[in-house]
């Protein structure tokens, strides 16, 4: 006998061959066994009469077997022919033995479960489960599970394992702790923890397998209910540990702060001004501030982060940009270097690329404070990377880096035994139930009104066939004064491939529109050339830019007034809106022409459609997240976030809500809490808090 913490090789059966196999699965405790549910079930609780069954359903049958032949055809067969009142079928087994053809030897009764196929002879079963049957013999008494499963562990032997984890758990129901609050299950009609997994594991015949099998059964929502809470329980563990360290309290930096606004071409929006004041209540707090604004495209994120940092400025401290990519970082540079310098501020760059006396000579700036404010790529948060005094680190493009990527920045200042604050920003609009629940960490801001001025998008969806006619668009809105960009995308995920596709669409280009300048930029190019191909683009020298999808985001080209996006259907909603955030952003109207290869998918027309119909970032976040899934809207580095065991974001939105409110309870109840977050998280838990 075993206990439910106990190692899987406790149970009766398990060795070290088997351990291995179910660890594949993520089963390495006895309890594990419990949360690894179903994918579907078998209805073997009802004998069904031959003459009812129809090809592709499956079922159990029973009939007294009146033939038993060895026939040849393109492979040899046994084929056992099952008659009862109501019809004749046929089982067909293409590996047998001679022990099995002397069972079905006629008059033999036999009870068999498969899918029923048209074949040769009628209606026939390859394969079935079967076992010769008398007339007591009873049919089961619950569903089939089908498990999840790996190689070289079958069906029966996870069912088997899966039973003797029910017995322990019936043995030592104190062993599973159920710590959901009874209003609350409630509240929503949901049954207990461990009457839920008896039914996941064994559900009885009268249940609602429809309701089983797309997880509305109020036992698959307990259960999803008690995930989501623990996710959320982790990431406020998290903060907590964060927010326990002492910050520095910022002043609010009104005169350097009103200087900078006074060399803006622009007034800030009523948006940013509530975001603003919001983070400014923050920064005077002895606590770090742990802060995720989202904005949609061209909302102005860029300049409320500026005045974030000079806050901490002119607080003696120095404040820092972390950027996913390095075209990215570089426009911030070229931006807080001609904002800043003006007022007296250096400002220093770090990136990979960066080598040699270059990169000693920005460490020791950042090093003496000299440099305050630093802006860089994730090259910041390496170990030789030393600062005087971090006050505030800034995180743009949140969804590119992973939870303990962004935690690691914070012990860049740790030195002075204080924590930065954080800011964390995207232009990645997140759904409001992804928002809950991945960054239940974080206050979350949201710049919902975009800059006076800036026209809508207007966006056409055109087969490639028609290639010719928006080559001659391009030529027309050049000779009107106006820029193009042409991104190409390729389904390969080769970034080699990807460049070369790009450089024959460059060539191609040159030599139907001989009369425009045509640059080109990928990702194997150097970020100095690069720079110097963006820098001619921005400054008028090219009319038309041929590029990958490196310039989805950071690109600012105001007089850029169309854009074509080749193979649209092979990238992502939030993808393709960032991409389009790069015209649009002047006052001029722009176009994003979308020129798809046909035949299209059922999800790509839908990504397309929704495109052609709205510019609103949040609208369009929700439906990337209904067609794809949270995994993919989150991207794979969100560690632990996307993978959840039976929770769906989608589908349980509704519980997010009341599991917010929970977390918010029982946060200051350590007992409740580890229990969860260990029963949910296992190993990765401790990670959420780690760097």
């Amino acid at each position: 006998m075993s206990d439910l913490s106990a190692p899987i090789t406790a149970l009766k059966g398990v060795g070290e061959a088997l351990a291995l196999k179910l660890g594949r699965l993520g089963i390495e405790r006895v309890s594990d066994l419990l949360f690894h549910l179903p994918l579907r079930y078998q209805d073997r609780t009802r004998l069904t009469p031959i003459g009812l069954l129809r090809a592709g359903q499956e079922a159990v049958i029973e009939g007294e077997v009146t033939a038993c032949d060895v026939v040849k055809g393109r492979r040899r067969s046994l084929l056992v022919r099952l008659r009862d009142a109501s019809g004749i079928l046929s089982l067909r087994f293409f590996h047998f033995s001679p022990a099995q053809q002397q069972q079905m030897r006629p008059g033999a009764t036999v009870r068999a479960f498969g899918e029923a196929r048209a074949g040769a002879t009628g209606l026939e079963i390859y394969h079935p489960e079967y076992r010769l049957s008398g007339s007591e013999t009873p049919v089961d008494e619950y569903f089939t599970p089908i498990y999840p499963t790996t190689e070289g562990l079958n069906q029966p032997r996870l069912r088997a394992l899966a039973q003797q984890a029910l017995g322990l758990l019936d043995d030592a129901p104190e062993a599973l702790p159920d710590v959901i609050p009874d209003t609350l299950l409630q509240r929503f009609q949901l049954p207990g923890l461990h009457a839920s997994l008896h039914l996941l594991h064994q559900p009885p015949p009268d249940v609602n397998i429809e309701q089983l099998t797309f997880g509305q059964h109020p036992a698959t929502r307990r259960l999803a209910l008690e995930e989501l809470l623990a996710h959320q329980l982790s990431l406020r563990e998290v903060r907590l540990r964060i927010q326990a360290d002492g910050a520095p309290t910022l002043p609010s930096g009104r005169s350097l702060q009103a200087r900078f606004l006074a060399q803006l071409p622009f007034a800030l929006t009523g948006a940013q001004r509530r975001v603003l004041e919001e983070i400014g209540h923050d920064l005077s707090r002895p606590a770090p501030m742990l802060r995720l604004i989202q904005g949609d495209v061209g909302s102005g994120k860029t300049v409320v982060a500026a005045m974030a940092a000079l806050s901490a400025l002119a607080g003696n401290c120095q404040a820092a940009i972390m950027a996913p990519t390095e075209i990215l970082a570089e426009q911030h540079f070229r931006s807080f270097k001609a904002w800043f310098e003006p007022l007296g501020i250096e400002v220093a760059w770090l990136a990979g690329k960066l080598k040699g006396k270059a990169r000693l000579d920005a460490k020791a700036a950042i090093a003496d404070g000299r440099a305050r404010m630093v802006v860089g790529t994730h090259a910041l948060f390496q170990d030789d990377v030393h600062f005087q005094c971090l006050g505030l680190a800034i995180i743009d493009e949140q969804h590119r880096f992973g939870v303990h990527q962004r935690l690691a920045l914070r012990e860049k200042g740790e030195a002075g035994g204080l924590t930065p604050h954080q800011l964390i920003m995207t232009a990645t609009p997140i759904p409001r139930t992804l928002a809950m629940s991945a960054y239940a960490d974080l206050d979350v801001s949201v710049i919902d009104e975009l800059p006076p001025g800036r026209t809508p998008v207007k966006t056409v969806v055109v087969p490639d066939e028609r290639r010719p006619e928006v080559v001659e668009r391009i030529r027309l809105a050049c000779s009107e004064g106006r820029q193009a960009y042409w991104v190409c995308t390729l389904i390969d995920e080769s970034e080699v491939l990807q460049c070369q596709a790009a450089e024959v669409t460059r060539d191609e280009l040159t030599v139907a529109l001989p009369e425009l300048a045509v640059g080109l930029v990928h990702g194997r190019m150097k970020s100095s050339e690069k720079a110097e191909v963006m820098t001619a683009f921005k400054e008028g020298e090219l009319d038309l830019l041929v590029a990958t999808t490196v310039i989805e985001v950071g690109v600012d080209v105001p007089n850029a007034s169309l854009m074509i996006i080749e193979n649209p259907e092979r990238l992502g909603l939030s993808q393709l809106h960032q991409l389009r955030g790069r015209v649009g952003r002047g006052s001029t109207e722009s176009f994003c022409v979308l020129l798809y290869h046909p035949p299209l998918s059922k999800s790509s027309r839908q990504r397309l459609a929704v495109m052609r119909e709205t510019t609103d970032g949040f609208r369009i976040a929700e439906k990337d997240l209904e067609i794809r899934g949270p995994g993919e809207v989150l991207g794979t580095r969100q560690t632990g976030l996307a993978q959840m065991k039976i929770a769906d974001l989608e589908r349980d939105a509704d519980l997010l809500e009341r599991v917010t409110a929970m977390a918010q309870t029982l946060q200051g109840n350590p007992d409740i809490t580890s229990v969860l977050v260990r029963r949910w998280l296992g190993e990765a838990a401790g990670r959420y808090g780690q760097v």
